[in-house]
């Protein structure tokens, strides 16, 4: 889906992919702070990535979720309740399109508070727009306008990058197309008269 580097709307909720995919990269997350993004889960999400059962964590994993931890600790990424209620008022259990809990409660929430929703699924962002968010956003998304307004420079392409790739995730080639696009757009609208 194409995305308009120029613009991101700076308060999301977040939903699992999109928390990891933020928190792979100290860099981004820093400068995303410093933009004044700022970030929610719902408690479903919260579940997902610090309490759910796991066979075993590698250790990019933990590193991950002791960022979270971190994050939380300063205020950033707060879970908040989502009831059923929630979920039934924009029809999301109707059209599920096989997504998780913390998708469908990311989703429920975002439109719930008139805010933003921040994923990395596709089926997601999809469901999102078509309930009517028009503030559906992902990672690359928000990599793009910290490049096209500058928060981010050239330098700064690599290290997020690079400290994505560390973290086990899997964006690369999305971050890199996200910053050609931020690059192509800041030529447009300075080629504009």
């Amino acid at each position: 889906m194409a995305i308009d580097p120029s613009k991101f709307h700076p308060i999301n909720v977040a939903d699992t992919c999109s928390v990891w995919n933020i928190l792979s990269s100290p860099r981004l997350n820093a400068v995303a702070k410093e933009a004044r993004c700022d970030f929610c889960v719902t408690s479903f999400v919260q579940y997902e990535c610090l309490i759910k059962p796991r066979k075993s964590i590698l250790p990019s994993e933990q590193i991950l979720m002791d960022r979270l931890q971190v994050e939380q600790r300063s205020g950033v990424f707060q879970p908040h309740s989502c009831s059923i209620e929630d979920l039934q008022a924009i029809k999301i259990l109707e059209t599920r399109k096989k997504l998780g809990k913390g998708e469908l409660s990311s989703i429920a929430f975002a439109m719930k508070i008139h805010q933003g929703f921040i994923t990395d699924d596709r089926k997601a962002l999809q469901l999102a727009k078509d309930a009517g968010n028009p503030y559906a956003q992902t990672t690359p998304h928000l990599f793009s306008w910290l490049i096209f307004t500058g928060r981010l420079g050239d330098g700064d392409k690599d290290i997020v990058i690079a400290q994505h790739v560390d973290a086990g995730r899997h964006i690369a080639q999305h971050l890199q197309t996200a910053y050609e696009m931020a690059l192509q757009c800041r030529l447009y609208s300075t080629a504009r008269p």
